[in-house]
């Protein structure tokens, strides 16, 4: 008799991890290592080091290792598990994205959260998910990492980025220090993108002890008692209105400037692969009035992250109220608003990041030389010229940087913005969950042709040297001479 096991019953991770094992052996991957090896001064010379090991950067080091760019790394400067926001500043319950999105599997199915998910608790508790808890999915990444044993090493921060020759030197410190030689530079430094956050001009030079940017390092606890007001009305915004009420504020203002909150997420409206991969085939014109209008538009908070403040009673939506002016003084926060003046002891600014990449030092020595769209990419008869857009990098078609003027500094076409700050050149495939492997893809194809080409003659002087042969000789009887004879 032959048993069958119950799709509703878990089958391990075990089981799973050898399906993967499995399905790579079918694919033949990772493919063999072919770049050829480069030494510099007598210091090894990486092919690629990735900087980030957040779901991009795990997204973009798996994908290089399984086309068989094998000399990397990937450095994260924070402790292992604790990469990207998941569990840092990411204040809410659960992730947006739909549980069904593949996100970074590319294209492997038991890679995906759902059979990570499903082999430990079955199909009936999958049925049953709704969405997918923040600590679960961090879980999930935290797998991911170990079963494709990817070349990570967190505690290491990169401070600078320098031109030595015709490589890249970065200087690091923390677990690793001194200077990493490499050929190419994978930026996938998340939401901050190449800025960091965006912080309004009135809170210049007010006391850091009275507010914190929402993607801050917050002691909630602090603020049981106190009154809080925490600026905007989208998702960040109701996820640390919400932690602050539930560590126990005295009451908690969302201070928004818009009449209305906003209620329909337009993108999520037309996702599909042509978007996916179109929007960055499509005219510039096209790509700035997709950003635009949904930039105007604004994407509305989830519904539970919303309801999850509302049902606080000491919770309040204060819609139509811009900010004037802050002031501090012995009683806190005065902050002069649209609605009349307003006192807090504490304010978070959920104001989102820049792309001005000027004011971070380990890019100073790249930032002046990178072409934006303000450098021309961008025409008046596009529309408004919003500087969060024209700050965004103009990149090529594998995410690469460009020079804002030729020939000033060349090692930037080996440098790559997989990030937040590549949405406007390349659509949403470098920061979000549902097209990340598609923008893996689209990095790494580019990143192999250059070093492909890079390498052109000695891959031709391999083509030429190799003489393995297939046939040894005795195959055949070569019967020409027969022939000549029989003629003769």
């Amino acid at each position: 008799m032959t048993y069958v096991q119950s799709p509703s019953l878990p089958i391990g991770l075990a089981l799973l991890e050898e399906q993967l094992a499995r399905d790579l052996e079918y694919l033949e991957l990772p493919g063999k290592p072919w770049v050829p090896e480069r030494s510099s001064g007598g210091q090894p010379v990486r092919d690629v080091v990735v900087i980030g090991a957040g779901m991009c950067g795990l997204a973009a080091t798996a994908k290089l290792v399984l086309t068989g760019i094998t000399n990397i790394v990937a450095y994260d400067a924070a402790p292992a598990g604790l990469e990207g926001p998941w569990e840092t500043f990411a204040r809410m319950q659960t992730l947006r994205s739909p549980k069904t999105l593949h996100g970074p599997a590319l294209g492997l199915p038991q890679l995906t959260f759902r059979a990570w998910f499903t082999a430990q608790w079955g199909t009936k508790a999958w049925d049953a998910l709704d969405k997918i808890p923040k600590g679960q999915w961090m879980d999930y990444l935290v797998w991911y990492r170990r079963v494709l044993n990817l070349p990570i090493v967190n505690g290491v921060r990169m401070t600078a980025i320098k031109r030595s020759g015709d490589l890249i030197q970065i200087d690091i410190e923390g677990a690793e220090t001194g200077p990493v030689l490499t050929r190419r530079l994978v930026l996938a430094t998340g939401r901050s993108g190449l800025g960091g956050f965006a912080v309004p001009d009135f809170l210049q030079g007010i006391d850091r002890t009275y507010w914190a940017h929402s993607a801050d390092e917050i002691d909630f606890d602090a603020l049981r008692g106190k009154r809080v007001a925490v600026i905007g009305a989208g998702a960040s915004s109701m996820d640390n209105a919400a932690t602050a009420l539930e560590a126990g504020a005295k009451s908690v203002d969302l201070l928004i400037r818009r009449k209305q909150m906003p209620r329909i997420n337009k993108m999520t409206g037309i996702g599909s692969q042509g978007v996916v991969h179109g929007m960055h085939q499509v005219p510039d014109g096209w790509k700035w009035k997709f950003v635009d209008y949904t930039s105007a538009t604004q994407t509305p908070p989830p519904r539970s992250s919303t309801l999850r403040v509302s049902r606080h009673a000491n919770a309040r939506f204060l819609l139509d109220c811009g900010i004037r002016a802050v002031r501090q003084d012995s009683d806190g926060l005065l902050i002069e608003t649209t609605q009349g003046p307003l006192r807090y002891d504490f304010l978070v600014a959920a104001t989102g990041f820049l792309n001005d990449f000027n004011g971070r030092p380990e890019f100073s020595a790249i930032a002046p030389f990178i072409r934006t769209w303000a450098d021309g990419r961008y025409t008046p008869d596009m529309g408004p010229q919003r500087p969060s857009m024209a700050d965004a990098p103009d990149l090529g078609p594998s995410f690469e940087f460009r020079e804002r003027v030729a020939g000033t500094c060349p090692m930037l076409a080996n440098i790559y913005c997989f990030n937040d700050a590549a949405m406007l050149t390349h659509g949403k495939v470098s920061g979000d969950i549902p097209a990340v492997s598609a923008g893996a893809d689209r990095l790494v194809r580019g990143i192999a042709a250059s070093l492909f080409a890079e390498d052109v003659e000695t891959h031709f002087a391999n083509l030429v040297a190799f003489d393995t042969p297939e046939l040894m000789g005795d195959e055949w009887v070569d019967a020409t001479p027969l022939l000549r004879k029989e003629n003769a």
